[in-house]
């Protein structure tokens, strides 16, 4: 699934392409995604788009007449390209600019969503969006913030970091280099972590972040950016994926285990 930086590198793939331009044309399939594809998108033609915006792991497009709330699914991507080019198998929506481009979702297990919001409506009061929790990139999103989050809380810090009612966008590859970076086992409760350890994971949250979009995303899946280029960031992951090889400061065997239904992978020596 894509994540943050995944959704970050696609909003800034397909900005440039919609932003101040006219919505020449607005096509959309028959097959339903996670909600069926509305008819009020047609509303969308004629408009101009002011900004495209990612919050959490959803774009969300502002035009004249209304808003697209527009999330990737498990197997979800959006690309820019040129507006006479032939639809293919699992493409289910599409903008044909004034400039030429068409901006394009591909979709094979159609888990995504396309949700056209009324522009009379705030579309962060949308179901999907308004009880979200702070952004990593926020300044507000500190040390202090976090350690009151996880006081009371008995849950493995790895799942509270993943929580969007904590923190937006920290996903389960970038959960556990985090905790990798920050020399926390993925197993310690919430209310057993301190304060000068919610300042580590907080600064390799942001850091982590901050590197993937940087390098393209990861290319756990079959994530591709707007341009349709896999990412990068796969290449520098310190322990996810990495069951039975060396720690790459110890030596020590990396080890896996689930916790909260996912994938965990850490260093039994490092992590503590």
């Amino acid at each position: 699934m894509p994540e943050l930086p995944e959704v970050e590198v696609t909003k800034l793939g397909i900005i440039d392409s919609l932003k101040d331009y006219t919505i020449e044309s607005v096509y959309f399939g028959k097959k339903s995604l996670r909600e069926p594809l509305s008819p009020d998108l047609l509303k969308l033609k004629g408009a101009k788009v002011i900004d495209v915006i990612r919050r959490a792991k959803y774009i969300i497009i502002t035009t004249t007449q209304g808003s697209l709330i527009i999330h990737l699914g498990m197997t979800g991507h959006l690309k820019v390209l040129a507006k006479d080019t032939k639809l293919v198998l699992h493409d289910h929506f599409e903008l044909v600019m004034s400039n030429g481009k068409s901006i394009r979702l591909n979709d094979s297990r159609r888990f995504g969503l396309v949700l056209y919001v009324d522009k009379d409506t705030d579309p962060y009061s949308n179901k999907y969006l308004k009880d979200l929790a702070m952004e990593p990139f926020d300044k507000a999103f500190n040390a202090a913030y976090l350690y009151n989050k996880l006081q009371h809380k008995s849950v493995a810090i790895k799942q509270a970091i993943m929580d969007n009612h904590i923190v937006v966008g920290v996903g389960n590859i970038y959960a556990s280099e985090v905790l990798f970076l920050s020399k926390v086992d993925p197993h310690r409760p919430c209310n057993k972590i301190s304060l000068a350890e919610c300042k580590c994971i907080v600064k390799n949250i942001v850091k982590v972040l901050k590197q993937s979009i940087q390098s393209g995303g990861t290319t756990i899946r079959d994530f591709s950016g707007a341009d349709g280029k896999m990412g990068y960031f796969v290449q520098k992951l310190n322990v996810y994926g990495h069951e039975g090889q060396e720690c790459p400061i110890c030596k020590t065997k990396i080890l896996s285990a689930t916790i909260g239904q996912r994938n965990t992978y850490y260093c039994p020596n490092c992590q503590k």
